[in-house]
């Protein structure tokens, strides 16, 4: 006789936001770093993957939670500072259903400039200000800072102001500046790192997440903005 299971996600946060009542705010990466390839010329571009993911993920999440997004890097419907630090904009607050809107966007953008990641996170810390709020924020990122901001300030910040705030960080085959030639293969060894962007999550009761792979960054993605309730969604039969 078949037993219905029921295929559940970790909570969406260590401090215990588990319900989807709160509104989230995804921070998208899209510097040119996430137009590059591996060093061997032979992988896809990151920008390609981190889409992949996102397609699989959000339809599912904004069932259930409201979404919204901010971006950094890369020029919106063309239009972008010509600071290559400034392009941080928000084209969506927290919305129902909200995964197309954000989809149609992501697909269209073309990685380009610097990584104000700092901005970005406290761009969409504000949406949670007026009213405050708790509110999820979970941030996609290859790497660290590169516009002079300073993302553990900020995490202090945001720990004494705002404690209903969670900030997830989802690291995406970050490396490491410095790499050897030790492979013998006349390939470089890159080592993964830590963003230095972990202090968000570590300041604010989140997690930090290091992802190599789409299904990585889809377990993530389930992991730090999904809902248990997919399990109500999602059956599985087994004999």
């Amino acid at each position: 006789m078949a037993a219905l299971l029921f295929a559940g996600l970790l909570p969406a946060s260590a401090t215990g936001e588990v319900d989807c009542t709160s509104d989230a705010m995804i921070v998208f990466d899209a510097s040119g770093s996430m137009a590059e390839m591996g060093y061997n010329g032979l992988d896809r571009p990151r920008i390609l993957d981190a889409r992949e993911a996102m397609h699989d993920t959000l339809p599912r999440i904004a069932a259930l939670r409201r979404l919204g997004l901010v971006t950094y890097g890369a020029a919106i419907n063309g239009e972008a500072d010509g600071d290559l630090c400034k392009r941080v904009t928000m084209p969506f607050t927290p919305s129902p259903n909200a995964a197309g809107p954000i989809l149609n966007l992501i697909d269209g953008i073309e990685p380009d400039g610097n990584t104000a990641l700092t901005d970005a996170v406290d761009l969409a810390a504000r949406v949670f200000e007026q009213p405050p709020r708790p509110g999820v924020i979970v941030l996609v990122t290859d790497g660290e800072e590169t516009c002079g901001g300073t993302p553990c300030a900020l995490a202090a910040d945001l720990a004494r102001t705002a404690p209903g705030l969670t900030v997830h960080v989802i690291g995406f085959r970050v490396r490491s500046k410095f790499f050897g030639w030790e492979g013998g293969d006349g390939n470089p060894t890159v080592p993964e790192t830590i963003s230095p962007a972990e202090c968000l999550a570590q300041a604010t009761g989140g997690e930090y997440v290091s992802t190599e792979t789409v299904e990585e960054l889809i377990r993530a993605l389930n992991q730090t903005l999904g809902c248990p309730l997919y399990g109500a969604l999602a059956p599985i039969r087994t004999p």
